[in-house]
């Protein structure tokens, strides 16, 4: 196992239990190819076993034999979410119940479920995903690894506990919650691992400080980061203060959970698309045309290898985009620059199209700013209004009426300048803003429609 302040394995090498060289560092054409035999296989699955799908191929003109190149794929149906809501909650699953072993399901807190359903075959897909970026961010066999995710219907628990436990990890299922208990077990059983939301696992740091808990002398070593974008500079403050190597990977319910794309630590910026179990296209999120490799947009996924639920052309609504340049740690597989914005997620201010990213990049040139923030939207006054509610850092902080008015004018004319929006800006001492165990809330809206 390596040791806590050496860097974790960076490069592809025949020692990982799991190293696949055949396609990990294939060429761009043999891969593309297995993809395309695969989406073929998808297709078929879909149209034969699934009405809903037959139904828009009818409605285009469309045959599985019209598809017979890359080229081709752009004329796929596109799926989204409301299908899934729309066909709730068996509508678009191509196995037989009796074949289908688990269901997850989103939280249908704005309506009825994201339901989807998995083979065994299909479990045993997603334990390799998630192996495989298990192995990129450094996790060996004999970690022991922390469970800070929820369990239940949420993909996030059981798709990491399962790929761990195959990778030869310890499984610690703590669960959400309960922050002190987490410390002492990870002091009492010697944690190398600690999966969890970046909010939660700055929460964790946080109370441990508090209890005097000396980050540095703990065996802790790797965070595995999901559930919500982790800004870089939240990010370097948690491997700062928990002497840890923190990385991210993505995943979403509809197409599989977590196990889509990882970080390897050769590019801390961008993660390793699962492209033999993946297709990925980038579009335009206004049009739909489908845009050139380096193009900032909207990801599409077409899951590879599903039997239970066969997925094509998956609108993911998150930004990014992606390269397919062979990557420093000897990957050939496509890297999409990590999502920090959706399309969903854009504030309409007064006019002005703004996104949460493009405060935390404001916040993040801003000595003293923390990472903690909260943007505030109200409209009692007739027009939207905008409060920004940021926590200082502590040597930041100051009774200083004068010193502190200086920084707030600072932060607001930052704000404005990239925004076009101005913004009431209220600061506040350390600890002030809720943590959350889960995601964090970032947005207030309270705006009256």
């Amino acid at each position: 196992m390596p040791n806590k302040l050496s860097e974790p394995i960076s490069v592809v090498s025949s020692d990982l239990p799991i190293y696949n060289s055949a396609f990990e560092c294939a060429s761009r054409e043999d891969i593309r190819s297995t993809q395309f035999k695969l989406i073929k296989e998808q297709i078929d699955l879909a149209y034969n076993n699934v009405a809903w799908y037959r139904e828009r191929f009818a409605e285009k003109g469309l045959e599985p034999g019209d598809i017979k190149g890359h080229e081709d794929i752009k004329h796929l149906p596109i799926t989204d979410k409301s299908v899934l809501r729309d066909t709730y909650p068996y509508g678009l699953f191509a196995a037989p119940l009796d074949k289908i072993v688990r269901l997850h399901s989103s939280s249908g807190t704005t309506g009825k479920p994201i339901v989807v359903g998995y083979t065994k075959e299909d479990i045993e897909e997603w334990r390799y995903c998630i192996m495989c970026i298990l192995q990129m961010a450094g996790v060996v066999p004999g970690d022991r690894a922390q469970m800070a995710f929820g369990y239940g219907m949420f993909t996030g628990g059981f798709g990491l506990h399962y790929g761990l436990e195959g990778l030869g990890c310890m499984m610690i299922p703590a669960g959400s919650g309960n922050t002190e208990r987490h410390i002492m077990m990870m002091e009492d059983y010697g944690t190398t691992v600690l999966i969890a939301t970046p909010s939660y696992a700055m929460h964790i740091c946080e109370v441990g400080e508090k209890l005097g808990y000396d980050w540095e002398k703990s065996q802790l070593r790797v965070g595995l980061f999901g559930g919500e974008p982790c800004h870089p500079k939240l990010k370097s403050e948690i491997e700062s203060r928990m002497h840890i190597f923190c990385t991210d990977n993505y995943g979403l319910t509809e197409v599989m959970g977590p196990g889509v794309s990882g970080e390897c630590l050769a590019s801390r910026n961008q993660q390793h698309i699962m492209e033999d179990h993946f297709y990925w296209e980038v579009i335009d999120p206004k049009t739909g045309e489908v845009l050139p490799e380096g193009s900032v947009g909207e990801l599409v996924l077409t899951p590879l290898n599903k039997k239970g639920v066969p997925i094509l052309r998956y609108r993911t609504h998150d930004l990014t985009k992606v390269t397919t340049e062979t990557c420093e740690c000897g990957r050939t597989t496509a890297r999409m620059d990590k999502v920090r914005s959706r399309t969903d997620d854009m504030l309409i201010i007064r006019g002005t199209n703004v996104y949460p990213s493009q405060v935390e990049d404001v916040l993040s040139s801003i000595s003293g700013a923390s990472p903690h923030y909260r943007l505030v939207l109200d409209n009692e006054t007739g027009m939207d209004r905008l409060t920004l509610m940021l926590e200082l850092e502590p040597q930041a902080f100051t009774d200083s009426v004068p010193q502190m008015e200086d920084f707030r004018n600072h932060i607001s004319d930052k704000l404005r300048g990239v925004l076009q929006v101005s913004a009431n800006v209220k600061l506040l001492e350390p600890g002030s803003i809720e943590r959350f165990m889960g995601k964090a809330k970032h947005v207030e809206d309270n705006r009256i429609k």
